[in-house]
């Protein structure tokens, strides 16, 4: 793999520690992977930001980098962490875990992170461009914006998009190339419904049948909810980075689709795919936010409930977004918060939910694969207004 010269220095420690060990650990992956040199990126998005997930190793780690003179050189934003930084005693959360949490947000700010803790950081302010070369390490995101914006990412790993950060570069290969953002399969979706439900459901269906590879969707024409949510069940399910709708997404047109295998998606494949996610139908936690809800959908929410009241105490029902659609939303969340929380920067799969709860609900389907294994849930997958049902 060809450096630079200025590549080679830093790889020869000249620029200090945290570089060094950033230029180690991206030219490691690029060899791995056949890269022949780096790309400049315009941004990165982080994984590795919940003290559940990252635990003391992770602590240490971020210490070192820190330690080492690590700098972002490129805007960076951070994944969801494991509590609302204000309100985690609303989330059962422990003050050891807290104090832990708070020490890993300030390690990322002190290299120059945002501070803003989303898995969209898109409806926020780090939005690609068509095009743009991009570290991005949250599934969900890193598909969007492959995908629906049209920027370049491969599925980064939490360190690696930390590196890629600190030197504003990235290994050219995977997705950054030309040839592997051809599709590899045909979607024909039928019988298709238009809300956000209905999005994650064919996600789940389309993960479950392909696995991996580059879709190709016929007969949708997603919005930005529904193309968040696409991706997040798809790359949740399976392992779908990148996807295009015909006639919707930037780079649809550029491919010949001709002599592609075709998979269709109807009634019966979603019906399989709800079944696989349903393995309880009594709940003690309604989760929503995953990915995190948008204006438009809180906003949706909260018509939903407007008028009504919390019968079932029972159930608690948590609403997760980030803080800048938190502070957008006043009027909406006024009317959410008489239901439950509206918790920023935080969400259901990254949080310590399993010392609280073990049946939650939700109407994500990345969340409803998760849940399970990184939360030990039974979990009741539903449309939003079957869910808010169980609170009336």
């Amino acid at each position: 793999m060809y450096l630079t010269k200025d590549e080679q220095a830093i790889l020869d420690g000249e620029q200090g520690a945290g570089a060094q060990k950033a230029m180690e650990l991206v030219t490691a992956l690029g060899k791995i992977y056949g890269a022949d040199s780096l790309v400049d990126i315009t941004s990165a998005h982080l994984s590795g930001a919940s003290y559940k997930t990252i635990g003391e190793g992770g602590l240490k780690y971020l210490s070192d980098m820190v330690a080492g003179g690590a700098m972002v050189a490129v805007p960076s934003t951070l994944n969801p962490v494991g509590m609302d930084r204000t309100r985690w005693k609303e989330m059962h959360i422990s003050p050891e875990f807290a104090e832990k949490q708070l020490q890993i947000i300030e390690l990322y700010g002190k290299m120059s992170i945002k501070k803003t803790c989303s898995c969209t950081p898109y409806i926020g302010d780090n939005v690609p461009s068509l095009g743009d070369h991009v570290a991005w390490a949250e599934s969900s995101a890193l598909s969007f914006v492959n995908s629906y914006i049209g920027a370049r990412t491969n599925r980064e790993g939490g360190p690696g998009a930390l590196a890629a950060a600190i030197l504003g570069k990235t290994a050219n290969y995977g997705l950054h190339l030309d040839e592997n953002r051809k599709p590899t399969a045909v979607i024909d979706v039928e019988d298709m419904g238009g809300s956000v439900f209905d999005y994650s459901l064919l996600g789940q269906a389309v993960g479950m049948k392909m696995g991996k590879g580059v879709p190709y969707f016929r007969g949708i024409d997603p919005s930005v909810e529904d193309a968040k949510t696409l991706s997040a069940a798809m790359a949740a399910a399976g392992s779908v980075a990148l996807w295009h709708a015909e006639g919707s997404t930037p780079e649809a047109g550029n491919f010949d689709i001709s002599g592609l295998e075709h998979i269709t998606i109807g009634k019966k494949e979603r019906q399989e795919a709800y079944d696989k996610l349903n393995t309880v139908e009594d709940v003690q936690l309604i989760a929503l936010g995953c990915p995190h809800l948008t204006p438009k959908e809180m906003h949706d929410i909260a018509s939903l409930l407007k008028g009504k009241q919390k019968r079932n105490k029972d159930v608690e029902i948590w609403f997760c977004t980030s803080e800048s659609v938190r502070e957008q939303c006043a009027e909406d969340v006024a009317i959410m918060e008489q239901f439950g929380p509206v918790l920023a920067d935080t969400c259901m799969v990254v949080a310590p939910i399993e010392g609280t709860f073990q049946r939650t609900a939700t109407n994500s389907a990345k969340a409803g694969n998760y849940l399970p294994t990184l939360c030990s849930q039974k979990v009741k997958f539903a449309e939003l207004s079957d869910l808010l049902k169980v609170i009336e």
